[in-house]
């Protein structure tokens, strides 16, 4: 993946792992990826964000309170992308069609809206493509 220069997205258990503390090696490299992204063309979907604290909360990782609070530093340190009524319908069709669960399918079909050229997960297949958005798992390469 060339994320210096073509925009990308994280899904939402990159921002879990960010905060997971017992995560192990994926707790430190998500908190490198985090933060290295914040710094390059990468634009969050609010699904993940929304996603993310849902997770932390319902896992008792985070309280509520801080939940919220990293999202909001997140809303104001990333370029953020809503899905829109096509993307919704791309998403159907992809998960009617098996290619993807209906949630991954509208988080790629949002990011490929915004441009995104890598979504960066490890929860679909590593070098895989989905609507012109190929997957990288940042975690293959570190024995995840």
């Amino acid at each position: 993946m060339s994320a210096d220069s073509e925009r990308f997205t994280l899904d939402t258990d990159l921002l879990v792992y960010s905060v997971d503390s017992m995560a192990g090696a994926r707790h430190g490299l998500a908190i490198e990826i985090v933060d290295r992204a914040t710094e390059r063309d990468c634009n969050l979907t609010l699904q993940a964000l929304s996603e993310f604290y849902a997770a932390v909360t319902r896992k008792r990782l985070v309280g509520p309170a801080d939940a919220a609070a990293q999202v909001e530093d997140w809303l104001g340190a990333f370029r953020c992308t809503t899905a829109s009524p096509t993307a919704v319908l791309t998403a159907l069709n992809d998960a009617v069609a098996g290619r993807a669960s209906y949630w991954d399918a509208l988080l790629v079909a949002t990011a490929a809206e915004a441009g995104c050229k890598f979504l960066l997960s490890e929860d679909l297949t590593d070098g895989g493509s989905l609507g012109g958005v190929r997957v990288c798992n940042p975690f293959s390469a570190a024995g995840g």
